[in-house]
């Protein structure tokens, strides 16, 4: 049947699967949600566009589908051009619908007027067009869920001027199937089966791009009694301990030698980055092959003498059916060689901020290994990244590449409403949290039994240290906190301050069953 634009677009959002859209309804863009009730599509109220984009994205991090998110045109898509990039940043598949103006050339003073809307969004997306056509918008959604199926994940952006989504439009034409990501070449699958079952040494690196292929990358290591590394976006995908398992060390020091020290090295859905490394090289003087979605990854100075464009679970599940009828040869790697090295390795974590480590220790031994945890830009977050030890795959979240401040309470809000009634966790630190700590009163809204912890150092520590060890007056990093206590009860959140570590699991615990959020506050002096 015949609708108006807008109304058409929530039915098609439907017929692609989506339950859930983030945002707020302003005189712009309200086209939008004259369809969303009709569709069965529930709208959740963000207090900021901001909070609106990273609960997007938390949403499809937990439930590996696209989040959309909707804004009004200027503003309001400005505003959610922060977590656009972070999205962009940590391949997840974010849907940004916004009102644009119907004419911006030949009149200027309009109201939430840009000078290049589409353009400021595209800086930050994989591709943000203005749709002038009814025809041209369900193309255009079309293509992003095709591409979202099918290509590294990332943000796109779709324009709809304002008269265009109140004008009459057709019945959308039948869903396209789904395209397929691409498979690997039979003979690269071939002669990547000949260098595995050669090599004497070989060392797996697993990446973010590699968690929906945690069972194949399992049996493989084991298969090959090979040694493995994981990013941290990839931890989990080999659980920590596992025999061969360094855990999420590239970025130590120590990782260099031994990742020289392998004979073939197979990088698994990783662009290997600045925040994977922190360096410029990765160190390998042995062959490498490389397995990505993404031709530019495969492309870049690495320079892997076998570039593999493919599907990492297609790829792994293909390399094992080769390679584990053949014997397991004895592994070039030691148990105690590998063991050494994680203990070098926790120490030097430990050590670079003291008195996080206990804490963390006694959260991840005292919660439920279910738990999905959104962590912000936080000092305690940093540390616990690295300690915190992950069973499966893809339940830490962080905004790892493009490092937005305020990412983990509204995320955790996203994430929490993709999975009911599953215990979810936001880790923020006393500053980013204040960025988006109006979120609070959605996951009220929500009735969310989320425990937000805080780590109130009383400043910007991170960045207080980095001052101090260049010789710069750390006081700009210094702040005064609200009371945070205070501050969460007036949203209606339950808030507690432990004062011991079995406390604060307690505290945690508890609120994973309170029905509202609990502001857990905690500080440097927590004790045992």
């Amino acid at each position: 049947m015949e609708r108006p634009l807008g109304a058409q677009i929530a039915h098609l959002l439907r017929a692609h699967g989506v339950e859930v859209v983030f945002g707020i309804p302003g005189v712009h863009n309200i086209g939008l949600y004259r369809g969303l009730k009709a569709a069965g599509i529930r709208h959740v109220l963000a207090r900021h566009e901001q909070g609106a984009g990273f609960m997007a994205d938390g949403y499809a991090r937990a439930s590996g589908r696209p989040g959309v998110a909707f804004t009004i045109s200027g503003p309001g898509l400005c505003n959610l051009l922060a977590p656009l990039g972070q999205a962009y940043s940590d391949s997840v598949p974010v849907l940004a619908l916004s009102s644009c103006l119907d004419e911006t050339a030949a009149r200027r003073g309009q109201l939430h007027q840009m000078r290049d809307q589409a353009g400021a969004a595209a800086a930050l997306c994989d591709w943000s067009e203005v749709a002038r056509t009814p025809e041209a918008a369900f193309g255009l959604i079309e293509r992003a869920f095709a591409e979202f199926a099918s290509a590294r994940a990332r943000p796109k952006h779709l324009n709809l001027p304002i008269g265009l989504m109140e004008a009459p439009a057709g019945p959308v034409a039948a869903l396209r199937p789904d395209l397929l990501a691409p498979r690997p070449d039979p003979a690269q699958m071939a002669e990547a089966a000949e260098l595995v079952l050669g090599a004497k040494r070989p060392l797996f690196i697993f990446g973010g791009g590699a968690r929906g292929a945690s069972q194949a990358a399992r049996a493989l290591v084991a298969c090959r009694k090979a040694a493995s590394m994981v990013t941290l976006a990839g931890r989990g995908i080999i659980p920590d301990g596992a025999p061969g398992a360094f855990g999420p060390v590239l970025a130590r020091p120590g990782a260099t030698d031994i990742v020289a020290s392998a004979d073939l090295l197979v990088v698994v859905g990783s662009e290997l980055a600045e925040t994977d490394l922190w360096r410029a090289e990765l160190g390998h003087a042995g062959p490498m092959i490389r397995v990505d979605l993404d031709a530019e990854v495969l492309a870049d100075s690495a320079r892997a003498e076998l570039p593999v464009l493919a599907d990492a679970r297609v790829f792994l599940e293909e390399l094992l059916a080769l390679v584990e009828p053949y014997p397991a040869r004895a592994s070039g790697w030691k148990s105690d060689e590998v063991q050494a090295a994680r203990v070098v390795f926790r120490e030097e974590v430990e050590a670079t901020r003291p008195g996080i480590a206990p804490i963390v220790a006694a959260l991840a031994a005292g919660l439920d290994e279910e738990a999905m945890i959104y962590s912000d830009m936080t000092q305690f977050a940093y540390l616990a990244k690295e300690l915190w030890p992950m069973r499966r795959p893809g339940h830490w979240h962080h905004p790892y590449g493009f490092g937005t401040l305020g990412y983990a309470l509204p995320a955790a809000i996203g994430g929490a409403l993709a999975r009911p009634g599953a215990p979810t966790l936001a880790i923020a630190g006393d500053y980013g949290f204040q960025f988006t700590l109006a979120e609070l009163a959605v996951a009220l809204e929500q009735e969310l039994s989320l425990p937000v912890l805080l780590w109130d150092n009383g400043g910007l520590g991170e960045i207080e240290s980095c001052m101090e060890a260049a010789g710069i007056d750390p006081g700009p990093a210094r702040l005064q906190n609200p009371d945070f206590l205070s501050l969460a009860k007036a949203y209606g959140a339950d808030a507690v301050a432990p004062e011991s570590l079995g406390a604060l699991v307690e505290a945690v615990n508890a609120a994973f069953a309170a029905g509202r959020p609990t502001l857990i506050r905690m500080t440097p002096a927590l004790t045992a």
